[in-house]
């Protein structure tokens, strides 16, 4: 919404200057985006005088050299010396003004909006010395098609500026859509006067039946008995509770708006049109009030607001003919729909360049109904922003008065007596407000007269509830209908009082509290994962019905047993995730075409699965009480199964390139060999899921197995005390290809919630101690058979060394003729350590031979000589 000052200051003056009103409209709420001063550059340009005009032929388009005459200004301005004043030669192209006319002259040296500088320069064989300016290269309004003509008593000489009044300024500001009357000047006026403590006369929206020259009420069925007034039926009168109608007769249609009017709608971004159309934009711009003009030879009988029937169209001012929903609300006469109410009017009834008599409607539509019309049709106009966010309906009246002066004054129009207001309003309802709820609520002491005061500001009617001394009974007013319940009372005075004055204290946490378990965990492994090199992402829970496929899952999996939802954003993510890897494809696809071929993502999130027991249907609770433990137990059970699971995919290289001393590369100084990078591989991604367990002080055993989406042959299934909790190793060629991803990404998924019962199952992580003995370190390897799982030896090894054993580590895999076919060479790194000596050779050999015969005797391994 854009406010100008000096429109504001008329109805509220003492206020200081725009960018103090705009501090203190932040202070009460408001989204103030810009101050925006206009007019002010114009030093230089002055009122002259036509003298003579002499038409100049050339080649392109004819112009005309123009003799003004200006008179050095009354007050001294530095942009116009003595020298000034006389007689000029300039240049011009427009053609509508004559010899003798007033004109808006720009002095070389001005400087017009948008940095424009004026300067004398010879063209069309003259020396033009100056410019004759229009409206839109002042910067008041959009006519550039002729020169700006002034009032026959314009003093030459005047400054342009300073005559026109055209220095002001302009608040932009974002009106929240709870606060429809503020997209006025009424309603920011208001908010201006209390914000400074001044005094406002607001138009309080009722028009007595004196002023009109007697009213015609609605009698029952929303009729208004005519009388003088123009007939109206309303047959929706809960979509329409309030229709005025007023006559206006003897309208000039030539009147041409002044410009004082026409430079206010186009500073407030509406474009003038004519003097008929422009009084009812000026009215909605003050007070808040869409109006619409027909043109009364135009109808056909009575008014009619009712609801649009089948089949029904009507061409828009837009020159849209659209086809109408039954659940439009329209204005009708007898020859059908005339106007979308409270959304745009239409072309049969327009006011044209021969309008003289008008019936001019000022009405109050039900915010939704217009709202879902204007959707309907996607046509939002001015109107229907301020319907749907809600007008004032003890306005129209008033509206419909203030309309009519400015008929008078600007177009020469005149009232017909008598005044149709068909009013079907319902009786406010007051609320019970108790005097401490903002002290309660707000966090600072407020007293029962600021709260009294703030409510008397907003607009609120107070009376004493006879049953508590302590609260009252708050009327709130016809223009804010956001106002139903206490807490946007409490708001009311918070804002209003200021909510830089509530003081900022933290909350005081309660002994004893801090991370659940649980919590604990999460963060444990997220941080485990991030030291391995990985990075978190979060992606949308949402898949498609192909997912299941791309994954290549088999018929009787329950990942396939997907959740479809109710409203999908898409039907291509219209379905709930059952595993965490479509999500960490999607992503780890979009970095790599990004530029990104080196990829390690994790993430952390629910899965959603359908219950293996379809749920019984459970009715809806009502909203007006609590629901019960039972009911709360009923749609819960309802609700799909959702675990939470951590998943990981790598891609490209695990060990970036690096470069060897001592060896020369081409283009490098220092000299260097460039070694090749490790990519990652299916050990990286079972090390990972070992690093998330590890993190809960939970220890995996992983074992050969065939699960989708991994390779069959590359493929580690992953156990906890027996139970199985995920999987790791090698993606599927097939899904790899489907996915976008580079061959041999790998990637890993595990049940959380199975760690977490296995971590609380072992209690409390304890501390290692530490040693402050050197380690003995001793390498064995062991041949054995192929089939033999390496977690086998690993095992045996464990337990044969006992508890100096520190670290085990594998740190080679052979295979080849020399140990045989069917069998390969695992090299294992054994760390031993006491906590109390330093071991002696003879003992690091004793357990070093004591781990090699528990693995000889549970797997058959040999010695590798």
């Amino acid at each position: 919404m854009l406010i100008l000052m000096s429109w504001l200051r008329e109805q509220v003056p003492g206020l200081p200057p725009a960018r103090a009103v705009a501090d203190a409209l932040i202070r009460a709420g408001f989204e103030v985006e810009g101050v925006e001063a206009v007019g002010q550059g114009l030093t230089g340009v002055v009122v002259g005088e036509v003298l003579a005009i002499e038409e100049v032929a050339a080649k392109k388009k004819s112009v005309r050299w123009c003799q003004v005459r200006v008179a050095a200004p009354a007050a001294a301005d530095p942009a116009v010396s003595d020298q000034d004043a006389g007689v000029r030669g300039v240049i011009c192209g427009a053609f509508n003004f004559a010899v003798g006319d007033r004109i808006a002259v720009a002095l070389p040296g001005a400087v017009l909006p948008g940095g424009f500088e004026i300067t004398a320069r010879k063209t069309y064989g003259h020396v033009s010395d100056g410019m004759i300016c229009s409206a839109s290269e002042l910067g008041i309004g959009e006519d550039h098609d002729g020169i700006m003509v002034l009032p026959p008593g314009a003093p030459l000489g005047a400054h342009v500026a300073e005559l026109l009044d055209l220095a002001d300024d302009v608040l932009d500001i974002a009106i929240t859509p709870d606060r429809g009357y503020a997209l006025s000047i009424r309603g920011i006026a208001r908010e201006a006067a209390t914000a400074f403590g001044l005094s406002y006369a607001d138009a309080d929206g009722s028009v007595d039946s004196t002023d009109a020259g007697g009213a015609a009420r609605a009698g029952a069925g929303g009729v208004a008995d005519a009388g003088a007034g123009y007939p109206v039926t309303v047959e929706d009168t809960t979509a329409c509770d309030r229709y005025v109608a007023r006559v206006i007769t003897g309208v000039d249609p030539a009147a041409a708006t002044p410009l004082r009017w026409a430079r206010r709608l186009s500073l407030s971004g509406m474009r003038p049109i004519s003097a008929a159309v422009d009084v009812t934009n000026v009215i909605m711009l003050g007070l808040g009030q869409p109006l619409h003009a027909f043109d009364r030879a135009k109808l056909s009988g009575a008014i009619v607001v009712r609801r649009a029937r089948a089949g029904e169209r009507l061409l828009t001012l837009d020159g849209v003919d659209r086809t109408l929903d039954p659940e439009d609300l329209v204005i009708a006469d007898d020859s059908g729909p005339i106007a979308l109410a409270g959304v745009m009017g239409g072309a049969s009834t327009e006011i044209s360049a021969s309008t003289t008599d008008i019936v001019l409607e000022a009405a109050h539509f039900d915010p939704i109904v217009v709202a879902r019309g204007a959707r309907r049709h996607r046509l939002f106009s001015e109107a229907s922003r301020r319907f749907e966010r809600g007008v004032d309906p003890a306005l129209p009246p008033a509206a419909a008065q203030a309309a009519i002066r400015l008929f008078t004054e600007l177009a020469g129009g005149r009232a017909e007596p008598g005044l149709t207001d068909v009013d079907h309003r319902r009786a406010p309802s007051a609320i019970r407000f108790p005097l401490s709820e903002p002290t309660r609520l707000g966090g600072r002491l407020y007293s029962d007269e600021s709260v009294r005061g703030r409510l008397t500001d907003v607009g609120c009617l107070l009376e004493d509830d006879g049953a508590d001394e302590g609260a009252v009974l708050v009327t709130p007013p016809s223009w804010r209908p956001d106002l139903t319940r206490p807490a946007d009372l409490v708001e009311e005075v918070m804002r209003l009082e200021g909510y830089d004055t509530i003081p900022v204290t933290l909350p005081r946490l309660p002994a004893g509290r801090g991370l659940t378990p649980s919590q604990r965990h999460v963060r444990a492994v997220a941080r485990a994962l991030a030291y391995e090199g990985l990075t978190e992402v979060m992606t949308l829970p949402f898949v498609g019905a192909g997912t299941a496929d791309l994954l290549g899952l088999p018929d009787n999996d329950r990942r396939r047993a997907a959740v479809r939802i109710a409203n999908p954003i898409a039907e291509d993510a219209a379905y709930l995730r059952t595993t965490l890897l479509p999500g960490l494809f999607d992503a780890a696809a979009r970095n790599i075409g990004r530029g990104d071929p080196d990829i390690a993502l994790f993430e952390i999130g629910q899965v959603f699965r359908e219950p293996r027991e379809p749920a019984r249907p459970v009715p809806t609770p009502s909203v007006l009480t609590r629901p019960s433990q039972d009911e709360v137990a009923a749609l819960d059970a309802a609700l799909p199964e959702q675990p939470r699971r951590v998943a990981g995919v790598l891609a490209g290289l695990r060990e970036p390139a690096t470069v060897l001393p001592g060896h020369a590369v081409a283009g490098s100084a220092g000299g260097g060999a460039l070694a090749k990078g490790r990519p990652a591989d299916w050990a990286d991604a079972v090390e990972a899921a070992h690093a998330a367990a590890r993190a809960v002080g939970v220890e995996l055993t992983a074992t050969a197995d065939e699960h989708a989406p991994w390779h069959p042959g590359r493929c580690a299934a992953l156990w906890v005390d027996g139970e199985l909790v995920g999987h790791a190793g090698e993606l599927h060629p097939r899904v790899i290809g489907a996915a976008g991803l580079p061959p041999r990404t790998v990637a890993f998924e595990l049940g959380l919630e199975e760690l977490f019962a296995a971590a609380l199952r072992r209690g409390p992580v304890e501390a290692p101690v530490v040693s402050p003995y050197p380690p003995a370190d001793r390498d064995v390897a062991l041949v054995v058979e192929a089939a033999i799982p390496v977690t086998e030896v690993t095992a045996a090894l464990r337990e044969g060394a006992g508890e100096l054993l520190e670290s085990l580590t594998l740190f080679d895999v052979f295979e080849g003729a020399q140990i045989g076919a069917g069998r390969r060479s695992l090299a294992f790194g054994l760390r031993l350590r006491a906590i109390d000596r330093t071991l002696t050779a003879e003992e690091a050999n004793g357990i070093r031979d004591a781990a090699v015969a528990e693995a000889t005797r549970r797997t058959g391994a040999a010695l590798r000589a």
